[in-house]
């Protein structure tokens, strides 16, 4: 009974005589002076996506933003150790943020403020809980206000594993650009309502409650199926198709100019696992810069899958008026 109480009188009085200490001043320390500052570098600091200014933002308003990331905890209707990458593993994943030559222009370039706003807590006990979850956060901060430099009627969020049906639902009828293996269009006629979403039936749903609109389109498809019928079921739901061989066939410029033909503005980005390399896909955002763009995600969260340093374009992506103009050449010119 009185060990605990003598243990914790020593930690009492050590916390109210550390209240009263005084502040040292860092500028006389040997640190201060030798180093000066204690700079951020790329593997330190506090644990954020990108190094970027963290804030708990569903609880806490007074952090204006322009584009926010957010990491839920994915839903997976198979959680396995390799698949179930938690949000930690994302932010470590995460390079520092800076200047590309791609972009010739850093992501705070632009002047928006960017922010990274914390996980959002998903139940993983309940799919239909967990979807409304992230719904009702996505369209909470979506209706923040923002301070704009060029993004238009509301924020943008950036989101990283999770499927993009509840932020349809967030901004109501808009075309999606979906990077992806396969449609994720599957029929739900024989489902009963728990088994309804899914990995493989979100657009089919989105489209039956007119989330999406009907001049969407799938990049880098490359999927087995059925038959004919899978496709015009596809086309049903409003989608256009560009396949993994239509890259080579055309080549990346008219793949960009596809996309960009069908979606006009004010379209949805959605990216999964899909058959096109990072560098493909990297090339072709940059062509879809100027797009006004509403929100961004990455489904896949598996590492050699998911290839997050594609998120890495994204804040460029949503700022830029305009794709970035190609090099001159591999080499800086001779003077």
């Amino acid at each position: 009974m009185f060990v605990p109480l003598l243990l914790a009188l020593p930690l009492v009085a050590a916390h109210q005589h550390h209240l009263h200490a005084p502040v040292a001043n860092v500028e006389n320390e040997e640190w201060y002076k030798k180093y000066g500052n204690q700079h951020v570098l790329a593997y330190t600091a506090p644990l954020s996506f990108m190094h970027l200014p963290y804030a708990k933002c569903l609880e806490d308003a007074s952090h204006a933003f322009d584009i926010a990331i957010l990491v839920p905890f994915r839903y997976d209707p198979v959680v396995s150790p390799q698949r179930a990458v938690k949000p930690q593993s994302i932010c470590l994943g995460s390079p520092n943020r800076g200047y590309t030559l791609a972009w010739d222009i850093s992501p705070f370039g632009f002047g928006a403020r960017i922010m990274d706003c914390g996980d959002v807590p998903l139940t993983l006990m309940e799919n239909a809980k967990a979807i409304d979850q992230m719904e009702v956060a996505y369209s909470a901060l979506l209706a923040r206000p923002h301070r704009g430099h060029g993004l238009k009627e509301h924020p943008r969020l950036v989101t990283l594993g999770v499927i993009v049906l509840p932020i349809l639902r967030s901004l109501h009828t808009i075309p999606a650009i979906h990077f992806d293996a396969h449609f994720d269009t599957a029929g739900v006629e024989d489902q009963v309502d728990q088994g309804r979403i899914s990995h493989g039936s979100y657009f089919t749903i989105a489209a039956e409650e007119n989330p999406l609109s009907n001049t969407s389109i799938h990049s880098g498809i490359c999927q087995k199926m059925g038959g004919r019928a899978v496709v015009e079921h596809d086309e049903s739901v409003g989608f256009q198709v560009i396949s993994s061989e239509d890259i080579d066939d055309y080549g990346i410029q008219t793949v960009i100019q596809k996309i960009r033909d069908r979606v006009g503005m004010g379209p949805v980005l959605d990216i999964d696992a899909g058959a096109w390399t990072t560098r493909e896909v990297k090339c072709i955002l940059r062509g879809l810069a100027g797009l006004n763009f509403v929100g961004c995600d990455i489904v896949e969260r598996l590492p050699r899958a998911a290839a997050i340093g594609i998120v890495d374009d994204f804040p460029q992506m949503l700022q830029a008026d305009a794709p970035p103009k190609p090099r001159g050449g591999p080499f800086w010119d001779d003077d």
